[in-house]
């Protein structure tokens, strides 16, 4: 598993239309912002300063908080009316609350909502604007600083395998200096090594180094491609194979328990909750496969689990809940267990993002499934031929069987390869049996099978130099 992307994100606040709870003077408000961890309780990280009489304000101290893209982070902005010393804010005026989650923020940049009060009732005219920016690693920024500013040294060796390299020489230039390189017009630069100088009268140098081309790149974060207008598109395959077992009988992986929950459920609920927040119409299409399907009950490998082809979307995660639910009586569980056509679908789709020619759009395909693939070389050469868009496949597996394949499409142990030979351009397949989370928190899934995704996408799109539509990194 791969560590926890965690990076830090920097939140102002700033407040309108305010209720007035002062007589004789306007409210003196203070924002405190407090957190909950997947569920957990709420405890306060920090607060701003109180500005006096105003029911516009702009706060100045800012709200620094860790980032877990794999985490639902849910987040608690409370406005009040400071009229004493005490630290406590029972005995203040509660002016508004918004809640939220931190992948809202961050995938918005800037957030603006009405503020409401206990009740749930609008509190006046009241909004909050909340800005995110990524704290960015402040040696990058010193380094920037010097590439402008300072004269930089070039060091020239002479390479030798076993680490001991004999240096050739070097040069002094500026960044600005070698922007001016072209393959018209190159830069050169006279390589000097100063013991040789010193110890040889007629020494000149030792040899021209020419720079013909000189390139500035932007590294971006997940976050820069994020908070830049890249849209994470999810989607759901489900397993509907026989070996589930029937689904009226206890036994059966599909069994609805008397809570309505089964490890297909909890593995949507537990990956979707984090993925909604980063697409914005949160309308997620959701396929079957391995069922005979109404009204003919030809066996399908591609199927809609609400039945309709034109429009396979359902409304949140809940949505999906809802059609599972009402799918799951109108089909018969056949055979066999074939990924390649779902993944190919959604690789369709990933390939009409490319002509976008930006960092756009990002495919994540969540199956669930329950045993052996049939179909491993076409699956093979389907998550080959996906490695090359913008696209990460997880594979949950839920009951008792053996998941040694499932063990081999995630490329962990070694590159995965095509029937042919061809090997995978980036590792994409995240494979977890779900019975290795059944005795942990409900967030302990995604977390493992999340924490790769930003490194892919941030793998992706640099190879490929696409920038975040809204340039963010750039500015």
């Amino acid at each position: 598993m791969a560590a926890q992307c965690v990076t830090k994100v920097e939140l102002s606040i700033a407040c309108t239309n305010l209720l007035d709870k002062d007589v004789g003077s306007k409210s003196d408000p203070l924002c405190v912002l407090l957190q909950s961890m997947s569920g957990h309780q709420w405890y306060e990280v920090d607060r701003t300063e109180r500005i006096k009489n105003s029911l516009n304000p702009k706060f100045s101290k800012k709200f620094l908080v860790d980032y877990y893209f794999e985490l639902v982070q849910k987040l608690k902005f409370g406005i009040y009316d400071i009229d004493n010393k005490t630290i406590e804010l029972a005995d203040d005026d509660f002016l508004g609350e918004f809640e939220c989650t931190l992948g809202q923020i961050v995938s918005s940049k800037t957030l603006t909502k009405p503020l409401v009060l206990r009740n749930g009732r609008p509190a006046g005219k009241g909004s909050i604007t909340i800005t995110a920016e990524e704290v960015k690693d402040n040696r990058v920024v010193l380094f920037e600083v010097e590439a402008r500013k300072l004269d930089n040294k070039v060091e020239c060796y002479d390479y030798d395998s076993d680490g001991s390299h004999d240096v050739i020489g070097s040069f002094q230039t500026t960044m600005s200096k070698l922007k001016e390189a072209s393959r018209s017009s190159p830069v050169e630069f006279e390589c000097i090594n100063e013991k040789k100088r010193q110890k040889k009268k007629n020494y000149k140098n030792s040899g021209i180094v020419s720079v013909k081309h000189c390139e500035i790149v932007v590294e971006c974060t997940f976050l820069d491609y994020i908070m830049g207008g890249c849209q994470l598109n999810f989607t759901v395959g489900i397993d509907f194979t026989g070996s589930n077992g029937d689904p009226r009988s206890p036994d059966s992986l599909h069994y609805l328990s008397p809570d309505g929950v089964n490890e297909y459920l909890t593995a949507i609920w537990s990956v979707g909750m984090v993925i909604q927040d980063y697409d914005t119409d949160k309308m997620f299409p959701v396929f079957g496969f391995g069922a005979q399907i109404p009204p003919s009950y030809q066996v399908s490998h591609e199927f809609p689990i609400n039945f309709n082809p034109s429009n396979p979307f359902c409304n949140g995660i809940q949505g999906i809940v809802d059609a599972y639910r009402a799918c799951l009586p109108q089909v018969r569980l056949y055979g066999p267990t074939n990924f390649s056509p779902i993944i190919n679908h959604v690789a369709r789709f990933a390939a009409a993002a490319t002509q976008q020619q930006t960092a756009s759009q990002y495919f994540i395909l969540l199956i669930i499934t329950d045993g052996v693939i049939t179909d491993l070389d076409q699956t093979r050469t389907a998550i080959v031929n996906a490695s090359k868009l913008p696209m990460s496949i997880i594979i949950v597996g839920v009951g008792g069987a053996d998941f040694d394949a499932m063990e081999f499409l995630d490329g962990d142990n070694g590159v995965l390869r095509s029937s042919s030979g061809e090997p995978a351009v980036r590792d994409i397949v995240q494979f977890v049996p779900f019975r290795k989370f059944q005795n942990s928190p409900k967030e302990a899934l995604a977390q493992c099978v999340l924490a790769e995704v930003p490194q892919q996408v941030v793998n992706y799109f640099s190879t490929y130099k696409l920038q975040p539509p809204k340039n963010s990194a750039a500015k």
